[in-house]
């Protein structure tokens, strides 16, 4: 099913009105899929991830049903919540906020954001004024309920938004008891970008003869990304981001980093060599953190570095590169963190920085997303011996010793000094803070996790393909 234009998906006028006015005019490809069986009233189990329109899939429909059913109110005369929209991050709570008020705007629709690090009682007075959607963070939407100012009796619809990233968060059982607490008779609508076993359970629990809506599989996202992988020994990976920084044309990058510290002296390093750059992660303020994100919207930042929680839910428009400092050691975060740029037809780079400890994860990558990674051999800071060289293949399950993934892993090449490519980066020394990070990265590298590799150069390299992981490994 697939409609031409959104005044072919049958929606009302004051909705028609409001996309014309943020610019949109032909449905995505879930939109597309989701919408008329949304407006029947259908449950919904959505495979999508970020960047393929999920947000205005759920939230247009639940607006125009919303209207047609008209308001009431409820307990005290106020308007009662009947809608609940629940997140993993506050970034992306505020993101369906603004896109609920955009798509509402011309329908007297009130919506409203709850999430912690803040005050509550801003949030409070908007419930007290009264609400029809509630965008909520699950500890935050808790304390509400467990203080008396939230009240889901009335709710008649529920989303559950990135269950995969509640799952890793923690969050897994206070969104049961949130669960617990609205009515069965619900429009209920579940989207997450990867279904493990747990999630696959929670969805089963919740849905009625759901619909299944999957757009864009986890590895074909990377096929509209161009990608490049750099060896380089740990303690030279900062040297080598300012190195591309400088010598090639990023006008701005999302860089990942694998812990909140490490992301923060990375930002130090970088800094240091004259470009402008933030750090967003869970200990930074959330004032701190919506300022940093605007700043990079604006350009007012070339690079902003974030841990994977923290980013999860950023949508920056034509983001031009998006680097991986750190390797995941999940594959799907790395499709996650490249999916981030190239997007709606533009071209994107993701540059990964790979040292000898994540090649392993290289490998899991590559069989991922079933696609060569082409490598950058010539650059002022090449890792050291075998470090710049691909992994063997892994041999097949029966004929593995030992249990652990890791067993495949080449020691070595971790503490190695700076490689004589540093004498080439003439006017700056980051000798010193380049140790402080390094220090901090070494102290969490059991939890290294991959980055998006960005590039635009395609001289000067080889293909990497790396051997196919074993289906049914453990562990995701």
């Amino acid at each position: 099913m697939h409609e031409n234009t959104f005044a072919q998906l049958g929606l009302i006028e004051p909705i028609l009105k409001a996309l014309q006015q943020e610019g949109y005019t032909h449905p995505t490809p879930i939109q597309a899929q989701s919408i008329p069986f949304l407006l029947e009233g259908r449950d919904l189990l959505g495979c999508a991830q970020t960047g393929t329109g999920k947000t205005a899939a759920f939230a247009i429909p639940m607006i125009q049903r919303l209207v047609n059913a008209g308001g009431g109110t409820g307990r005290g005369g106020r308007k009662p919540i009947r809608a609940l929209i629940l997140t993993p991050t506050r970034e992306l709570a505020i993101q369906i906020d603004e896109s609920f008020k955009a798509y509402g705007r011309f329908t007297g629709l009130r919506t409203t954001v709850i999430f912690g690090g803040v005050g509550q009682k801003p949030q409070t007075d908007a419930l007290r004024s009264g609400v029809d959607i509630l965008v909520a963070t699950p500890g935050r939407l808790l304390d509400l309920m467990n203080q008396g100012y939230v009240h889901l009796k009335e709710l008649e619809y529920f989303v559950l938004d990135e269950a995969d990233r509640m799952l890793d968060m923690g969050f897994i059982h206070d969104v049961k008891k949130v669960i617990a607490a609205i009515p069965r008779d619900r429009q209920t609508l579940f989207f997450s970008a990867t279904m493990p076993p747990e999630v696959q359970r929670l969805s089963a629990s919740l849905l009625t003869n759901p619909v299944k809506v999957e757009v864009t599989p986890v590895s074909s996202t990377a096929e509209t990304v161009q990608q490049e992988v750099y060896f380089v020994d740990k303690a030279n990976k900062a040297n080598l981001l300012v190195h591309l920084l400088n010598t090639r044309d990023i006008k701005e990058a999302l860089v990942f980093s694998r812990t909140k510290h490490g992301a923060d002296k990375l930002v130090r390093v970088i800094e240091k060599a004259g470009i402008r750059a933030e750090a967003i992660h869970g200990n930074k303020a959330q004032n701190a953190r919506q300022r940093a994100l605007n700043n990079f919207k604006e350009r007012k930042t070339r690079v902003l570095v974030a841990t994977d929680i923290a980013a999860r839910g950023i949508d920056i428009d034509s983001l031009g590169h998006v680097v991986n400092f750190d390797i995941p050691n999940v594959p799907e975060t790395y499709v996650h963190r490249i999916g981030r740029t190239g997007r709606a037809g533009a071209s994107g780079v993701a540059l990964s920085l790979c040292d000898v400890d994540e090649r392993v994860f290289l490998r899991d990558i590559t069989k991922l997303i079933a696609r060569q990674i082409p490598v950058v051999e010539e650059h002022p800071f090449p890792a050291s011996g075998n470090a710049s060289k691909p992994l063997p293949p892994e041999p097949p399950k029966g004929q593995r010793q030992g249990g652990g993934r890791n067993n495949g892993r080449t020691q070595g090449g971790r503490g190695n000094g700076p490689s004589n490519g540093q004498a080439n980066m003439p006017g700056t020394d980051f000798a010193a803070l380049t140790a402080e990070l390094l220090k901090d990265l070494d102290g969490a590298a059991g939890n290294a996790k991959p980055q998006p590799n960005q590039g635009g150069q395609r001289n000067n390299r080889r293909s990497w393909h790396g051997p196919r992981r074993n289906s049914g490994g453990g562990g995701r």
